[in-house]
């Protein structure tokens, strides 16, 4: 058994390197779009007099270093040769998810918002397997090309992890002649509302709730009449573009289904499983990043002419953190490397529980690395404090 990382993506990994400083780190020091960055961050990525909802500047920046990405031949690494891409997979981009927020923010990757060199296309992961030849024309090429943007409906007000238990419903009606569905619920945290140009709603179209069947996919146009933003949740780290969305007999056509009528939950596993296990990698760089950097104060910083890092109250925490740290890779790649050799329904079937254990915990120690780092910046004033009593 080799765990080392195969020859090819580690050269990948330093031809993204070499990418990043040579185009994307320009581009963040011009113009001061540092101000992005920096402590003056939350207020220059929110327009707080439109929601809170993140500023066109902003925006603008974001799909700059992406246009520059995808010229280069980063940015649709994931996606299947006829789109463009190469066909990584979830192995090759949980180890590049990881290296990416290890090296910190920046315009290379954000995790705020999902923004990377290296995109995340979960969306066109349900497409590709689910949708008709007609939905993937305009959707998948419409989603590279700029022209569509959709939302992932999938969260309740009322509802949250339980996907089965939604009060969202659709029914069958003719209206005007035309065959379609009728659909009347709310969805909570729909990413990018703002400027999608569809919604991927789930709603529970027979059944009952708690039932796995019964739930059906629908690609509904986010102009729809009886489609109303109630609200952009305001989140700890602004800016936002999360919405809380009602639907009142909102009327779709048949072709607006999307996969089978009442098996709707097998394309939301897909989204869910895919960007979870890199959601996870991301956590786990992002806590490797908190802790290189608080290794790296504590050898710095020398209070009473001696390093911060001697002291175990300092050292015996961070040794715990990158123990966890090594074993959630080994967990993370594992569970990668083996939904790489399994179709989308054999993952939800035999292992999303190890997807969603790499999810728990990765957050889990990204948040407990964090927490970390500031108390080690903040060990100098204590001591002080202590000795002079």
């Amino acid at each position: 058994m080799d765990f080392s990382l195969p020859q090819d993506l580690a050269q990948f990994l330093e031809d993204l390197d070499s990418f990043i400083e040579r185009e994307i780190a320009p581009l963040q020091n011009s113009d001061d779009n540092n101000r992005f960055f920096d402590h003056r961050r939350e207020y220059a990525r929110t327009d707080f007099e439109k929601d809170g909802l993140p500023r066109p500047e902003w925006e603008a920046l974001l799909n700059e270093a992406t246009k520059r990405a995808d010229k280069a031949g980063f940015y649709r690494l994931s996606l299947p040769k006829e789109y463009g891409g190469k066909e990584a997979g979830n192995l090759w981009m949980a180890v590049i998810r990881e290296h990416l927020a290890s090296k910190g923010l920046g315009l290379f990757n954000d995790l705020q918002n999902e923004h990377s060199v290296v995109g995340n296309f979960p969306d066109i992961v349900m497409l590709k397997g689910f949708g008709s030849e007609a939905q993937k024309k305009e959707f998948i090429w419409g989603r590279l090309e700029g022209r569509t943007s959709t939302t992932f409906g999938l969260t309740e007000p009322n509802h949250g992890s339980d996907a089965t238990h939604m009060d969202t419903k659709a029914v069958r009606e003719v209206r005007d002649g035309v065959r379609g569905w009728r659909i009347d619920g709310a969805k909570k945290w729909q990413t990018n509302m703002h400027r999608a140009t569809h919604c991927i709603i789930f709603a529970r179209t027979s059944g009952n709730a708690g039932d796995a069947r019964g739930i059906t996919a629908f690609i509904v146009p986010s102009g729809s009449p009886g489609i109303k933003v109630i609200s952009y949740e305001w989140t700890f780290n602004m800016p936002t573009d999360h919405a809380t969305v009602a639907f009142t007999n909102v009327f779709v056509p048949e072709s607006a289904v999307f996969g089978e009528v009442d098996n709707g939950l097998s394309i939301a596993q897909a989204f869910v499983h895919e960007n979870r296990i890199r959601q996870a990698a991301s956590s786990l760089g992002a806590a490797v990043f908190c802790i290189q950097e608080s290794v790296k104060y504590a050898r710095q910083r020398k209070p009473f002419g001696e390093e911060l890092a001697k002291n175990q109250a300092i050292q015996f925490p961070l040794v715990e953190l990158a123990t966890q740290a090594e074993m959630l890779r080994l967990l993370i790649r594992k569970t990668a490397w083996d939904m790489d050799r399994m179709s989308p329904r054999d993952i939800d079937k035999l292992i999303s529980d190890k997807v969603s254990m790499c999810n728990y915990w990765a957050n889990r120690l990204c948040t407990q690395a964090a927490d970390r780092a500031i108390q080690a910046s903040t060990c100098t004033s204590r001591i002080h404090s202590q000795s002079s009593q």
